[in-house]
């Protein structure tokens, strides 16, 4: 893994965390968003992708609105932080070591996956995934022995954990009005 030097200190992808406060600033931002998914029928999942203190993504979930299953909170933010990369002649992968990815819900397989092999090196999220997740509850992308797929990425898990699980349940209680009966 690599290292960055700040100063007169190194920082390693290893030792990369941000403090505590920093981590609620953010979370609740986050949260912010899937209160915006919820409001707008999708489930209620919201991220943000933080590089040296700036938002360079955001998203919540549009699978419902888009009709497009991957269309994830993770994946809609990592989509406008390549976007800021291409726009800025800037390597992502380099950008992506120094990211912190601010999740309200575990990502799933698919979701860890990416942010696997785009090096992001930490992932803060709230509740775990039962069904899906990527981080340890069904697999474990971060850490998992998985040769050419990037690099591996520490997690903290449940933060506002209990919130998040009363958003999903909220969302679960209500009709989906893009379910088919069968």
């Amino acid at each position: 893994m690599g290292t960055e030097h700040v100063g007169n200190d190194v920082v390693s992808r290893e030792n990369f965390q941000p403090c505590a406060e920093d981590i609620q600033r953010w979370m609740a931002n986050a949260f912010d968003m899937a209160k915006e998914a919820l409001e707008n029928g999708e489930v209620p999942v919201g991220c943000l992708m933080v590089y040296n203190n700036e938002i360079l993504g955001k998203g919540r979930n549009e699978v419902n609105e888009t009709k497009n299953a991957t269309r994830h909170a993770e994946m809609v933010a990592l989509d406008q932080v390549l976007e800021w990369c291409r726009h800025r002649d800037l390597d992502p992968r380099t950008v992506c070591e120094r990211t912190v990815l601010y999740v309200t819900v575990e990502p799933c397989i698919m979701c860890a996956g990416a942010l696997r092999l785009t090096n992001i090196p930490l992932v803060v999220y709230g509740c775990n995934n039962d069904r899906f997740g990527g981080c340890g509850s069904v697999l474990d992308i971060p850490s998992a022995d998985l040769p050419h797929t990037g690099s591996s990425f520490k997690c903290i898990s449940g933060f506002r954990a209990e919130e998040a699980v009363e958003m999903l349940k909220t969302f679960y209680k209500q009709e989906n009005p893009n379910g088919k009966n069968c």
